[in-house]
Order: structure tokens, then sequence, then C-alpha cells
């Protein structure tokens, strides 16, 4: 059976801090009598001295200040727990978990993290990044709760809630020095057959992986990030298809340059998907706040971006 118990650490908290056994009753509403008579029976049961006693004034031993400095962990710990629990209750999560498309930065849900901190601030939040069927794999296999921004329609069998929230064109884009710049256009299967291809791997661990832009048996440079493969496409290390608005940019600054290709890439849809029949207080919450704003224009806002030095030359 254990021998210590909250209420004793709570009240050697209140002594600590009140600085005598009186205050400490007056803070705790109770007599003075059972604070000391506590304080006793824990000195006896843990056969250490808890408190040195100098009149009506009393000061933690070693032994006490370790127990108090530990205890404290507890009572913030249990407070947490009691807290949680009435989350719980009321219909609250102790846990949401976000997941996104690597592409995507979790800096495009800030303002709404800020805003479900102000209104639930015992639920955490847990942000999960995957790519290509991975999200969709995470979802299903209850690793996150709900997937912000992804592509896809999602695998076949159901067990949850899509809704499209926006499409993204994409671009085939390479570095000005790579051999395919001063190519003829369109780029035919042929051409594109000699040259590396930069790939983004899928992150799905049982489900069946999408490969895109990529041919049999071509050269790949695979990566796990767009934003790695954006730099290596920069960095002229291989050829592939770019989100357009994030590509858009770096072809404007003369860091990449768009070539027609035969086979072109169709825009892609992403959409917000949940579990069927999930209806926690916090995923109702984020659900219905994605859904009423323009979500898709704040993800695209947050695609890769090239590491370009200032104008002093610094990195």
């Amino acid at each position: 059976m254990l021998k210590l118990s909250l209420d004793a650490v709570h009240i050697i908290d209140a002594i600590d801090r009140r600085g005598s056994f009186a205050r400490a009753a007056l803070e705790l509403h109770r007599v003075p009598s059972t604070i000391s008579y506590t304080v006793a029976k824990l000195e006896e049961d843990l056969g250490v001295q808890v408190f040195e006693r100098n009149g009506p004034r009393v000061t933690l031993t070693a032994a006490g200040r370790e127990l108090l400095r530990e205890g404290r962990v507890l009572l913030r710990a249990a407070l947490e727990l009691e807290q949680r629990v009435q989350r719980v209750a009321s219909g609250w999560e102790t846990e949401l978990a976000i997941g996104m498309d690597s592409m995507f930065s979790a800096r495009a849900l800030g303002a709404d993290m800020q805003a479900f901190y102000g209104l639930a601030r015992h639920t955490r939040l847990r942000v999960v990044q995957e790519t290509l069927s991975g999200p969709w794999e995470a979802l299903l296999e209850r690793r996150v709760d709900l997937l912000v921004g992804v592509a896809g329609e999602g695998p076949a069998g159901g067990g949850y809630v899509a809704r499209s929230i926006g499409e993204m064109p994409f671009v085939f884009a390479v570095a000005p020095g790579h051999e395919l710049a001063q190519a003829p256009e369109p780029l035919g299967r042929a051409a594109l057959q000699q040259h590396r291809a930069v790939v983004v791997a899928d992150s799905a661990r049982r489900m069946a992986a999408r490969t895109v832009g990529l041919q049999y048996g071509q050269d790949a440079l695979t990566v796990p990030t767009m934003q790695a493969k954006f730099d290596l496409q920069i960095a002229g290390l291989g050829f592939g298809f770019l989100p357009e608005p994030c590509a858009r940019r770096a072809i404007d600054q003369g860091l990449l340059i768009e070539k027609q290709v035969e086979e072109a890439r169709a825009p892609e849809i992403f959409y917000m998907a949940w579990r069927t029949g999930e209806e926690g207080a916090a995923l109702k919450w984020w659900r219905e706040r994605l859904l009423q704003e323009t979500l898709f224009a704040r993800l695209c806002r947050h695609l890769p971006q090239a590491d370009m030095p200032d104008r002093q030359g610094k990195n």
C-alpha cells in the first residue's frame, strides 16, 4: 500500500508556500490539528523528517525538498488528468491528430490552432505529415483523426467521409542548366526516358504506393518530401512535375524553366477527410471551421519555396 497520498503532498505544498501549519490550514480551509496530524503521520510512515520546526515557522528538510519537488510534478499531473477526464465527459477529445500531405506546411493552420487553444486548451493537437497514399492509410489505421489537404479520392472500401477543398495544376519544370532545358517541345517518352526524374516517395506502409510521373525502368532520385524534390530540381539533379503555385514563383525568378510534355499531368483534387461516425467536439470544431474558410488558398501559400540568399549575400 502506498505511504504517500496526493492529499499529503498538497498539504506539504501549502505549508511550504505559506510558511506555517496555521497559514496552510487557513488556505486549505482545514483545522490546524488536521494539518499537523497528516504531516506527522506521513513522517512516521516514510521514516523521514519532512520539516524542521522552529516555533511557528517551519522549513523543509533535504528529504522534504526532494519529496515536494517530485510531488509537485504529481500534483500538476493529477490536475491535468482531472481536467482531461472532465473534457472527455463533456465530449472533448484528449488528443486530436491532424494529417497533412507533406507538400504543405503546418504553418497554414497556425491561426486555426491559436483559435482552438483559446477554446479547448486541454485537448492536445498532433500534426502528422505523410505523402501520396500515406495520409489515407494513417486515417484508416486510426493514426490520425482528420485529413487536411490530401490528394486523390482515397482508397476503396469506405469508412470515411471526404470533402473536396480545391484543385491544383502541376507543371513540368527543369533547371536552366539541365539538358532538357533546350530540348524541342513537347517532350515525349523517348526524350524523358534518357534522363533522371526526381520523385517523392509514397509514405504508405501497407497500401499500394502511388507513383506519379515516372516511366518503367527510368532512373529516379527518390526523396521524402515535395520541398526536397523542389530543391533538387532547382539544383539540376533531375526533372518532374511540381505544384503550379510554387513552380511559377521559381520560374519567374529564373530558377526553373517550364517545358511542355506530350503526357501532361492532370490537375490533382485535394480533400479533407475523417472517419465515418466520429463526432468528438474537437473534430467537429475543426471540420466546421476549415470547411467554411478558404482553406485551400491558405495551404497553397505554404507550398515549398526556393531558399534564396538575400541581397547582401547572406544565407
